[in-house]
């Protein structure tokens, strides 16, 4: 593989945690192969390995940008990485109320309600010991 696949699996680790990737790496095919390569090298290789901005104000982004376009399905996800990221619980608030302004009232709801469920789980998941 390449530089930047390398960088990009390390960061992506760095930011979604060991688990997630292994399991993402686990449950990989002959056919999502090249898309994962994809993703890994210019999502995570090149956009996140950027020093350009933090990765609080990354993970701000992310989630703003996934809320706007009505990519729900990531956002539990990119919530979770908050706590690797540094982006609290009142910048995701933040980024979608910008969201509220300027894609939607209803694209942000969704965004806050999933973004609600999540934190709860990972509560509880903390309380419990469990990941």
């Amino acid at each position: 593989m390449s530089e930047r696949f390398d960088r990009g699996a390390e960061v992506r680790k760095a930011v979604l945690g060991e688990d997630h990737v292994e399991r993402a790496e686990a449950s990989k095919t002959d056919l999502d192969a090249p898309f994962q390569t994809l993703i890994t090298e210019g999502a995570w290789g090149t956009v996140w390995a950027s020093d350009g901005i933090s990765d609080r104000e990354r993970s701000m982004l992310t989630l703003a940008l996934l809320a706007a376009l009505g990519n729900f399905e990531e956002i539990a996800m990119h919530i979770r990485a908050t706590v690797r990221t540094g982006a609290s619980k009142q910048d995701v608030l933040e980024a979608f109320q910008h969201v509220a302004i300027y894609a939607g009232v209803p694209r942000a709801n969704q965004a806050l309600k999933i973004a609600k469920e999540t934190y709860a789980k990972m509560e509880q998941e903390t309380a419990s010991g469990g990941r």
